[in-house]
């Protein structure tokens, strides 16, 4: 998981799951632009061009999140959890996610209503929804 408005959620449900590691190599929270610029690889140019909460700081956050792991599949989420800091291009609500499975890699806007709680908690369950929606199907057996 590379996370910044979520801080370590979407790490905390996973991991609330027993076994869970046999499956769950690591997150990074990474909430400051700094923390995306060193641990996941994230250009500060890129972030400095586009804001934190954009479609390519999404791409990269989860392409850097499997390049400095040894996952095979990873989910970044990037957005605007409120109550503060939203503007008129990037109203409160604004979570922007990136999907990396199999060499691909995916992104997605949402636009979430309600508090910061809300706000986050559909972030979670969102990014943990279409991250389960990509993975290859277990084989049985």
């Amino acid at each position: 998981t590379a996370e910044s408005c979520t801080g370590g959620l979407i790490a905390a449900a996973c991991t609330d799951l027993a076994g869970s590691s046999d499956w769950f190599e690591r997150g990074f929270v990474t909430y400051s632009n700094a923390a995306k610029t060193e641990l996941l690889g994230v250009p500060a140019e890129l972030i400095a061009q586009h804001g934190a909460v954009s479609e390519p700081v999404a791409r990269a956050m989860a392409e850097g999140a499997l390049a400095h792991s040894h996952a095979q599949a990873s989910v970044a989420v990037t957005g605007v959890a409120g109550p503060g800091g939203g503007s008129a291009d990037k109203p409160v609500g604004t979570v922007w996610f990136g999907w990396c499975v199999g060499g691909a890699t995916r992104t997605e806007v949402q636009h979430f209503a309600g508090d910061r709680a809300a706000v986050r908690a559909q972030a979670v369950a969102h990014g943990l929804r279409r991250l389960l929606e990509a993975l290859p199907p277990m084989a049985s057996g």
